[in-house]
């Protein structure tokens, strides 16, 4: 059986669970905790990020890789067209997408980690000793969160500039962002613009906006108006099949 090791709220990891998805290939869903996984992942992988795919004995970290490694091994319903230029837009697209994750990761850690103590519970996992010793591990790992993403109110508001530069480039709304089908394009700007957007049955589903800021709800109305808003939303609702549960265990 195939393993994805993960943290149930990463949109790198989400677009790795759709990129296994859409290839149609079971795996399991097995949740790190953050700050902790990075022993697991160095002895693994030789560095220190998740998402990591064990297949069989392959061991495949980052989610581009994975994609790449998909295609290799399991041709059908290809992530990468094999066209000349087309394939190479679909990867430069794909790694704007990867930056503007980095920008939307702060930006969503501050929101749903420092200020919404449900999200945390989800890290801590349904069980084990994290669940168990909810006392003293939720401080541990809100600090340890807080700290590694360097969550200050300036790298925040150039995290959201970088975030609205990246979604007004879009000026229309599109079926598919590059080709006549979805591609490692599509789902990457997908999976990394999700956690801003409340879609229902994410991770980022809301039941209450009194868990976010005024600023988050207004800036998340903002992008839901706005084409490539429009766009992800729609492709969540009709491409998204997803097979695996994101909560994982």
């Amino acid at each position: 059986m195939r393993t994805l090791y993960q943290f149930p709220l990463s949109h790198f990891c989400e677009k790795a669970r759709w990129l296994l998805d859409h290839k149609e290939l079971d795996f399991v869903a097995h949740n790190l905790v953050p700050g902790f996984h990075r022993a697991f992942a160095r002895l693994k992988t030789g560095q220190n990020n998740l998402p990591i795919l064990k297949d069989d004995t392959h061991w495949i970290a980052d989610s581009t890789e994975i994609a790449r490694y998909l295609d290799e091994t399991y041709p059908e319903h290809n992530l990468l067209p094999n066209r000349f230029g087309l394939r190479e837009e679909v990867l430069h697209l794909n790694h704007e997408a990867n930056l503007l994750g980095v920008h939307v990761r702060h930006w969503v850690w501050s929101q749903m980690i420092v200020r919404n103590n449900t999200s945390l519970d989800t890290l801590l996992g349904e069980s084990g000793y994290l669940r168990k010793l909810k006392k003293y591990s939720k401080p541990l790992v809100k600090t340890l969160i807080s700290h590694g993403f360097q969550l200050d109110a300036e790298r925040l508001a150039e995290s959201k500039q970088y975030i609205l530069t990246f979604a007004e480039k879009f000026t229309t709304q599109p079926r598919y962002l590059l080709a006549e089908r979805l591609t490692l394009a599509d789902i990457s700007v997908c999976s990394m613009l999700a956690p801003l957007l409340n879609i229902a049955g994410t991770p980022w589903e809301l039941d209450s906006f009194d868990r976010i800021s005024d600023e988050a709800y207004a800036f998340s109305l903002q992008l839901q108006n706005l084409p490539i808003g429009q766009y992800v939303m729609q492709i969540y609702a009709t491409e998204r099949n997803a097979r695996v549960d994101w909560h994982g265990i």
